[in-house]
């Protein structure tokens, strides 16, 4: 995915703006691996193989992008992924 793409990129469901995360790079800077994240509804979009994955939520399958979540866990920042949407963690009460 080329950087030209992304800066015309929004949220599909609000048109919010969208924060990217970059996970990998191809050798022309492309985009191969990453995600979006708006930053008005906080849901998530990962980048698989260049395409990102913007369908609608009823469109898509929380199983199959459990696994990439998992493995990007460290660059979602202690942030859960759930429904889609990008959480805070629960803080436990001292």
């Amino acid at each position: 995915m080329k950087i030209e793409t992304i800066n015309k990129l929004c949220c599909p469901f609000d048109k919010g703006d969208l924060g990217l995360t970059e996970i990998t790079k191809d050798v022309n800077d492309n985009i191969l691996e990453g995600f979006f994240v708006c930053s008005s509804c906080k849901r998530l979009y990962p980048i698989v193989r260049g395409i990102p994955i913007m369908s609608p939520d009823e469109y898509r399958e929380f199983k199959l992008e459990q696994p990439l979540m998992e493995r990007w866990q460290k660059h979602l920042k202690g942030q859960k992924f759930e429904n889609f949407r990008l959480t805070e963690p629960e803080q436990i009460e001292n």
